[in-house]
């Protein structure tokens, strides 16, 4: 990794394994950090392509330069993540960013019940509402700011198709009522609302307690660099002009 040269300003695309806690956004602005201070690279695009919440780590693609111009098509891919739902509770959040609002009975849910709400409501198309908690636009406002003061009232998301393309369980514990599935989805699917909805269909309520993307099309995060390689890497080349192609080293 250490003599493999970049062209970053003529465009370079990084898979990175985001860590907890960290916005997409914050590894954005991380690298481009890196790259001004580093390389002496005054100004630079830096975007990535697919955001993960928080509380979620795994995969992003962050891309800069001029393959930038290719975050519309990696947003456009396919994803697959391991997400684990904590069965008989609900947060107004559908994950652990909020405090649970409501408990509901779980006794009746067995291993058969998951596995057919699962293969009945789960696969395939499906409508899907997004949860409240989310950077869609609400009369010019993202939802999440109107969520986080307590107005849900404020906010109607509308339904929107969504393709689950893989729906395996990977582990159910019914002495902690924890489900930890396989997913594999169409852009633009809420894990979180899948959470929301599967608790629901399983005649209780569920929220997300864990949540890792493994996968954005055809790159999976066993491909993907940490933060801490991300920065070795670009520490370790040195400065240099765009290429006069606009073509960069593959990473």
């Amino acid at each position: 990794m250490e003599n493999t040269r970049i062209d970053f300003a003529g465009g370079a695309r990084l898979a990175i394994d985001k860590p907890l806690t960290w916005t997409s956004f914050d590894a954005v602005n991380k690298i481009r950090f890196l790259l001004k201070r580093h390389l002496g690279i005054k100004k630079i695009k830096v975007g990535h392509a697919g955001t993960l919440d928080p509380l979620a780590t795994g995969l992003i693609i962050v891309c800069t330069g001029r393959a930038t111009k290719t975050l519309q098509t990696l947003t456009d891919h396919d994803k697959e993540y391991v997400a684990t739902l904590k069965l008989g509770a609900t947060t107004p959040s559908f994950d652990g960013e909020t405090e649970v609002d409501a408990t509901y009975p779980t006794a009746h849910i067995d291993l058969p019940l998951v596995e057919k709400t699962l293969r009945e409501n789960f696969t395939g198309r499906i409508d899907q509402v997004p949860p409240t908690f989310s950077a869609i636009r609400v009369d010019g406002h993202r939802a999440y700011e109107y969520a986080r003061k307590g107005r849900h009232d404020e906010i109607e998301l509308a339904s929107r198709p969504v393709e689950i393309s893989l729906m395996e369980i990977a582990d159910f514990a019914p002495e902690t009522m924890t489900l930890t599935l396989r997913i594999g989805c169409s852009k633009g699917t809420y894990i979180r609302s899948l959470a929301r909805d599967i608790g629901a269909a399983l005649g209780s309520g569920a929220y997300l307690t864990a949540l890792r993307r493994t996968r954005v099309g055809d790159v999976s995060v066993e491909q993907a660099m940490t933060m801490e390689q991300v920065e070795d890497l670009i520490r370790n080349q040195k400065p240099i002009e765009p290429a006069a192609d606009g073509q960069a080293e593959p990473v």
